[in-house]
């Protein structure tokens, strides 16, 4: 009698451990191209620069280099979010099957679009300091031809900062970043003790003592693999509800037709204040501000 209990108690405690050692876990990768190794100028970042074909070839082997990490430290699945420029930069041909892609935009959730609470950890690639930032290669938040300075509940923010907010919205951490020696700095002064990439050093607004790409990718790969074994220390990013935005524009006018809309507060001559319920509603509002235009067509 007495084998007969211990034997299916032992399958039920069995089973569910099995169940939990399959789980997948699953990492979020954003890549911007600003922080990527060698990347100093235009004709790295733009479609019509001499070196942007070389470079975006450099941007993919960078975000191959982090899934590599994230496998390395035990990761099933990613979803890679092509966040520069026109987002259609990343060779998607070189990802293999298990890699899903979001490109193009608008999309609400910006650079975290595809983001939710099934996810074990974030990752940062090839970002770059905040337009507030008095170094950094590139350094702007979002929109360097619209915005000068980004603020969450008072607080100056990079882009790091904000995608971050958003990942802690549905209690993912970021675990790591790379970009030049600024950027990380100030992700790791916003969000924490995150693992940092740092693939060149910051000289001027188009300067950098940079490493090669292959050391670059190689320093991508150690850094997230570190840090998607430390996910289970790292705490999200929480921005506190009601969540108050800041925009502070380089041109006047956004700020007044902004202003317009009820939900929306003038602060400043070029500055304005929206408040949202979390960061899902932040995003969508920035997301409009950047991109909505009366002559928009499909």
């Amino acid at each position: 009698m007495l084998r007969r209990l211990v034997l299916p108690t032992l399958f039920a405690v069995i089973t569910p451990l099995a169940a939990v050692a399959q789980r997948p876990v699953k990492v979020y990768i954003s890549v911007d191209m600003e922080g990527v190794a060698g990347v100093v100028t235009a004709d790295q970042l733009l479609p019509s620069g001499f070196e942007y074909e070389r470079f975006r070839g450099f941007m993919t082997a960078e975000t191959l280099a982090a899934i590599q990490g994230a496998r390395d430290a035990g990761a099933t699945e990613f979803v890679v979010s092509d966040s520069h420029g026109n987002q259609e930069n990343l060779l998607i041909e070189q990802f293999t099957p298990d890699v899903t892609i979001i490109r193009s935009s608008p999309r609400p959730l910006g650079m975290m679009e595809g983001i939710d609470s099934s996810f074990a950890a974030v990752v940062f690639i090839g970002y770059h300091a905040s337009t507030t930032s008095p170094t950094g290669v590139r350094a702007h938040t979002f929109s360097s031809a619209t915005l000068s300075a980004v603020q969450l509940n008072g607080t100056y923010m990079d882009e790091a900062g904000v995608n971050a907010a958003i990942a802690g919205e549905f209690g993912v951490p970021v675990v790591a970043i790379s970009g030049d020696n600024a950027a990380v700095a100030e992700a790791q002064h916003i969000i924490g003790p995150i693992e940092g990439a740092v693939v060149k050093r910051a000289i001027s607004f188009h300067a950098a003592a940079t490493m090669t790409p292959q050391a670059a990718q190689a320093l991508i790969r150690e850094k997230v693999k570190a840090g998607v074994m430390r996910r289970g220390e790292l705490r999200p990013y929480v921005a506190k509800a009601p969540i108050h935005l800041g925009l502070t524009f380089k041109n006047y006018r956004p700020s007044e037709a902004l202003s317009y809309l009820s939900i929306v507060q003038r602060t400043g001559s070029h500055s304005i204040e929206f408040v949202g319920k979390d960061m899902v509603e932040v995003s969508k509002f920035i997301e409009f501000a950047l991109y909505y235009s009366p002559e928009l067509s499909p």
